[in-house]
């Protein structure tokens, strides 16, 4: 099993949900509302007047053999929004009850 910590502006919040639906990963805990700066480029996403921009962020664990495909799409969205923001993450899950 891995861990695949996904932020993202919430402007892409249905197409990130698409993505896990086509990929028939359904369970997730997703966060609103939450503030960031990306580490390259990329405007602050702070929810003020400056920086009006939020991000939510998507904690999913997924079978091993699917978070590369996973990840590959999640590439590919950020490749064609790519002044919108979306980093994942994943980590190995050593065990779960």
């Amino acid at each position: 099993m891995k861990a695949v910590f996904i932020s993202y502006n919430q402007a892409l919040t249905e197409k990130v949900e698409y993505i896990l639906d086509r990929l028939s990963l359904r369970g997730y805990t997703r966060w609103t509302q939450v503030q960031g700066r990306g580490e390259v480029k990329g405007e602050p996403h702070m929810g003020t007047h400056t920086w009006p921009a939020m991000n939510e962020t998507i904690l999913t664990i997924v079978p091993a053999e699917k978070a590369p495909e996973l990840l590959e799409r999640l590439k590919k969205l950020d490749n064609k929004t790519e002044m919108q923001g979306l980093r994942a993450f994943v980590w190995n899950v050593e065990d779960s009850i």
